[in-house]
């Protein structure tokens, strides 16, 4: 006899604004025990140095995590100038010091050579296995590795702020695995100055943003009226890049059964002038979302069916 889950079945987002100095997995950690789920995840680690942005998955949304670890993020982060230290934010042990203070105008002009297509070399403080170990892990330990750059790709950067000569605020749009400290690190560089990250907050991971955003704190009191399901968004939230097709009773039995679809000449034509160069599909019952398919040679065939009815 199959083992029964422990919780509840609960199907949704929650775009978390996730407060300064909590981990990720303490955060999909506390949603979880809030809402008494049976399966939680998160789509993109943030720092606990880190605010904002933390899409929290529950139940048949984990199965769309993957699609938003290719989401587009915003950052709005600072850099504190005269300083370095060896994590490149400010928990870190100082490592050097200067009396250079670069200008908005000189940040301007060296901030276009980040934009693009460009090799970035990970932190020395990151998650990033070497040899099976968390380089993190080897960093705190005084273990000197060297990490090989990544193909990375900014969309914007810009600053927005200045608050005074030792500060400037950056905001940028990244594609995934840009690193906003080896961005700090890099520009201090070429800037022939020394600097650290001394704030640094997310703003957007794909259709998650402030503007759907929910505290903890929020939670907690929807939570306490018997009302926690008021912050869920749903499960489809992370697919509204992917074109949607209803479906009827009998295809979407047929899609929840594993088994492909038959579509009409013009439902096809219609799906490739919207697919931009992919193939993939999410059927619709009524409103209700079936499955995440293929078009392949006129049929939809399901990749990630959902147990939403």
């Amino acid at each position: 006899m199959a083992r029964r889950k422990k919780g509840d079945i609960v199907n949704g987002w929650i775009c978390l604004d996730k407060p300064y100095e909590m981990g990720s997995t303490e955060a999909v950690t506390k949603i979880r025990r809030l809402f008494n789920a049976q399966k939680a995840g998160h789509a993109g680690t943030l720092d606990p140095l880190a605010s904002g942005i933390l899409p929290i998955a529950l139940g048949e949304a984990t199965k769309t995590v993957p699609f938003m670890m290719e989401a587009q993020k915003v950052y709005r982060f600072t850099i504190h100038w005269g300083i370095s230290t060896d994590s490149i934010d400010r928990e870190g042990e100082i490592i050097a010091r200067s009396d250079v203070r670069p200008s908005v105008e000189a940040v301007k002009a060296a901030l276009p050579a980040f934009v693009g297509e460009i090799d970035q070399v990970p932190p020395a403080f990151s998650a990033i296995r070497v040899n099976g170990e968390r380089a993190y892990d080897l960093a705190r330990e005084g273990i000197e590795v060297e990490l090989q750059a990544r193909r990375v790709t900014i969309h914007e950067a810009a600053v927005t702020d200045a608050a005074d000569a030792d500060h400037v605020e950056i905001t940028m749009r990244t594609g995934k695995g840009v690193y906003v400290r080896s961005l700090a690190r890099d520009l201090a560089a070429v800037l022939g100055a020394e600097g650290h990250v001394s704030a640094l907050r997310r703003e957007r991971v794909g259709p998650f943003s402030v503007e759907n955003a929910v505290t903890l704190d929020f939670l907690e009191d929807l939570a306490h009226k018997g009302a926690a399901s008021e912050g869920l968004l749903p499960v489809s939230t992370a697919l509204d890049d992917i074109p949607e097709l209803a479906v009827t009773d009998q295809d979407a039995l047929s899609l929840r059964q594993g088994r492909p679809i038959l579509l009409l000449p013009r439902q096809i034509e219609t799906l490739k002038t919207r697919l931009a160069g992919s193939r993939l599909v999410s059927a619709f019952e009524g409103g209700t979302l079936v499955a995440l398919c293929n078009l392949r040679a006129g049929r939809l065939e399901p990749d990630r069916v959902f147990n939403l009815s």
